[in-house]
């Protein structure tokens, strides 16, 4: 009787529970493994040039060569023991050397502004050129793409038409091209996430790309977004609304602040307003492959040393403070900004190898230790190490020999 009930009863359930079942497997089937990048750059269309990256890379190092040529300036820079800094200082250098943007955002909206059709008609044009050439020399970033104008009433149908054309132009040999990204700005409802698929779907039908080749990320930045009308997450549901579409939540520092009533001299990434957003953005995102970015500061001072120093000092904290919180991109708004993000991510990443790699092989060997880890915990260990390798922080033979696993079984451990 025990047995006929217990197979009875699941059955039952497995019939019950069949279409819950399948929307987890759907809607949640955990974090990206794939590499992914720790910052976006965002340049105003009319000053973006097929240099840009590399520009930025050589301003970057110049600052490093003017204010903190050796690990003990820089430490003494940002406040750090000099034996820390140390141990990533010539990482940070070769990165800004070789690649100094891992994504980059040519910006038609708020850093571009309101310009006559056919201004940004030829700005967009030689944005493509630009990118175009930076294909062809091999400087193109690893992800690149556009934000264009919001979806709201009054921009609406400039936004497309550059959203169209940029499309048109970048995917008109009948393939998206690796780390083409698109930004939706200033979303206010999930009705026009549903929009913005409904472009794709439109745009991918005329150029013959197949179905859901194009996606895009959504930026985070008006109350609306993270609490609609009636009270719900609306970011959660604009999560689901594109239908597998949407692949980040892109915080907006300034124009969600102001839009809460903080005041400009309080508007910051560790304002409380913005780690509430945050949170809320992070809990809409998990285990659905969606990623989550920061977004920026706007002291960008870099005059004399005392000023570069403070600025560095400021945005690594910012930047570390992100990653303790399990943000691992933001926004960076100039190449001063390289120096720190680079240097606070690396000093996270390698600072977390050791006892990572240590803890992980003792899960996976199942050795008893000191601490007694979850799955989730170690789940979360394997990603912590793949991200160091994806960034450049660490490489892949460290971790082999530290963790006796290869980046295929810490891919497997992330699920």
């Amino acid at each position: 009787m025990t047995a006929r009930l217990t197979e009875d009863l699941i059955g039952e359930l497995d019939r019950e529970l069949a279409r819950a079942d399948r929307e987890l497997a759907t809607r949640y089937p955990g974090d990206r493994v794939e590499r992914a990048p720790v910052h976006t750059v965002y340049v105003p269309a009319d000053r973006y040039t097929a240099d840009t990256p590399t520009a930025w890379g050589r301003a970057a190092l110049e600052l490093l060569d003017r204010f903190a040529p050796t690990a003990d300036t820089l430490a003494a820079a940002v406040g750090l023991a000099p034996e820390r800094v140390a141990q990533v200082y010539d990482r940070v250098r070769a990165k800004l050397d070789t690649e100094p943007i891992e994504d980059l955002r040519v910006d038609f909206e708020d850093g571009y502004g309101r310009r006559a059709d056919d201004v940004e008609d030829a700005d967009l044009a030689r944005v493509l050129t630009a990118y175009d050439a930076q294909h062809a020399d091999g400087t193109r970033p690893s992800w690149w793409g556009i934000r264009f104008k919001a979806f709201e009433a009054p921009n609406r149908a400039r936004g497309v038409a550059t959203l169209v054309a940029f499309l048109e132009r970048a995917c008109g040999d009948g393939r998206v091209p690796d780390g083409l990204t698109l930004t939706l700005p200033k979303v206010t409802s999930v009705d026009q996430v549903r929009a913005m698929a409904l472009a794709l779907t439109r745009v991918e039908a005329a150029l013959g790309l197949p179905d859901h080749a194009l996606r895009f990320e959504i930026q985070v930045e008006t109350a609306q977004a993270i609490m609609a009308a009636d009270g719900t997450a609306a970011v959660a549901a604009m999560v689901h609304a594109a239908d597998r579409r949407v692949t980040g939540l892109v915080y907006g520092t300034f124009d969600y602040s102001a839009g809460l009533g903080v005041a400009a001299q309080y508007q910051s990434l560790d304002h409380p307003v913005a780690d509430h957003a945050k949170a809320v953005m992070q809990v809409a995102a998990a285990q659905t492959g969606v990623t989550v970015s920061d977004g920026s500061t706007n002291v960008v001072d870099f005059a004399d040393e005392r000023a570069a120093g403070a600025s560095w000092a400021l945005h690594t904290g910012l930047v570390a403070r992100s990653l303790r919180q399990g943000i691992y991109q933001g926004w960076d708004m100039c190449p001063g900004h390289l120096v720190s993000r680079y240097l606070a991510t690396y000093l996270f990443f390698r600072e977390t190898l050791h006892p990572s790699a240590a803890r992980l092989a003792a899960y996976v060997a199942r050795i008893d230790g000191g601490i007694a880890d979850e799955p989730a915990t170690a789940r979360m260990l394997a990603s912590a190490l793949l991200r160091g390798v994806h960034c450049g922080a660490v490489d892949a033979a460290e971790v082999s020999e530290l963790a006796g696993l290869d980046l295929g079984r810490l891919a497997e451990l992330t699920h």
